[in-house]
C-alpha cells in the first residue's frame, strides 16, 4: 500500500467508509426484504402441493440472517480501518478485499433462491453490487501494472463466484436431504452422492474465501488454497452432473472450477498472479510482518 499514491489511498479510504456505511444501514433492510419475499414465494409453492420444498424455509430463515450479520460486522470493520487504509498500512489491503467479498458473495447467495421463488427486480443483486464496488475499485486503485490488475480481477472474481456457488450447492443438498424419500435412510447411491457433493462443496468454501486476501497480495499460500478447493470441487461436481442430470448446477460448478484453475494454474497467468513473490516487498506493498505470515 505504501507504493500506492496518497491520492489513491484517500479514494480507497472514502470508498471503504461509504461501502461500510451501506453495509450497516441499507443492506440489513435489503436482506430482510429479500428473505420475506423468498419465504412467501416458497411457502406458496409448498402450499400448492410441493411438500419436498418445505425444508428450504428454515434453511433460508437461518442463512439469510447469518449473511446479514457477517456483512454488518464487515461494514463496521471497513469503517474502523478506513484511516489506516489512507495511511497505507500494509495489512489493510488484503483485509479490505476479504471484507468487500462478504456482501458480494452473500448477495449472490441470496439472489439464487430469490430468482427461483420471486418475480420482479432481484433485490439481492443490489447487495452484491455494493460489495463489488469496493472489491473491483481496490484492485484497480492499488499500485500494480495493468496486466497484474486484470489477471487479479479475473482470478479473484472467479474465486468469489465459485465460493458462492459452493455454499449454495451445500444448502441445496441439505434442503433435499431433509425431505428425501425414506428419511433418514438413503434410497440409492444417487442420494448419498447428493449429500457427499454438497458437503465437499461446503468444505471447499472456507478454503476459497481464505484464498482471497492472500492472492490479493500475490501470496503463494492463497494460490494453494484456491487450487486445492477448485480441484476438489471439479473432482466431485463433474461426475455428479452425469448421475444427477435434472439440474445443471454441477456443470456450472465444474465450469467455475475450471475458470479458477485457468487463472491460477496456467503458467502465464500464474506467473503474473504470483509475480509479487519475486519482486521487492516495497513494490507490492508487503511489510516484513506480512511476509512472515
Amino acid at each position: 500500500m505504501k507504493a500506492t499514491s496518497e491520492r489513491n489511498r484517500t479514494i480507497m479510504s472514502v470508498i471503504a467508509i461509504v461501502v461500510g456505511l451501506l453495509m450497516i444501514t441499507v443492506i440489513p433492510f435489503l436482506v430482510q426484504t429479500s428473505l420475506e419475499r423468498v419465504l412467501k414465494g416458497l411457502s406458496d409453492h409448498v402450499a400448492a402441493g410441493n411438500p419436498a420444498f418445505k425444508s428450504g424455509i428454515p434453511l433460508f430463515d437461518l442463512f439469510y440472517p447469518i449473511w446479514r450479520a457477517l456483512i454488518f460486522v464487515a461494514g463496521i470493520a471497513l469503517i474502523v480501518i478506513s484511516q489506516e487504509i489512507k495511511k497505507g498500512s500494509e495489512w489493510t489491503y488484503p483485509l479490505s478485499m476479504l471484507l468487500f467479498a462478504a456482501p458480494a458473495m452473500g448477495g449472490m447467495f441470496m439472489f439464487l433462491p430469490y430468482v427461483s421463488w420471486v418475480d420482479g427486480f432481484p433485490v439481492p443483486m443490489l447487495i452484491t453490487l455494493i460489495g463489488l464496488v469496493g472489491y473491483f475499485s481496490f484492485i484497480f486503485l492499488r499500485e500494480a501494472s495493468l496486466q497484474q490488475k486484470l489477471v487479479r480481477l479475473a482470478a479473484l472474481t472467479f474465486i468469489g463466484m465459485m465460493a458462492t456457488h459452493a455454499f449454495t450447492i451445500g444448502i441445496g443438498a441439505q434442503r433435499t436431504m431433509m425431505t428425501r424419500p425414506g428419511y433418514p435412510f438413503y434410497p440409492d447411491f444417487s442420494w448419498w452422492l447428493f449429500n457427499w457433493v454438497g458437503e465437499v462443496n461446503w468444505v471447499a468454501f472456507p478454503l476459497l474465501v481464505a484464498s482471497i486476501p492472500f492472492l490479493a497480495v500475490s501470496r503463494r499460500k492463497g494460490w494453494w488454497l484456491a487450487v486445492i478447493a477448485a480441484i476438489a470441487i471439479l473432482a466431485i461436481d463433474a461426475p455428479t452432473q452425469f448421475i444427477r442430470t435434472k439440474t445443471l448446477d454441477y456443470l456450472y460448478g465444474s465450469l467455475l472450477a475450471l475458470g479458477v484453475l485457468v487463472f491460477t494454474v496456467v503458467p502465464y497467468f500464474k506467473n503474473i498472479l504470483l509475480d509479487g513473490e519475486t519482486r521487492p516487498r516495497e513494490e507490492i506493498g508487503l511489510s516484513e510482518e506480512t511476509s512472515a505470515a
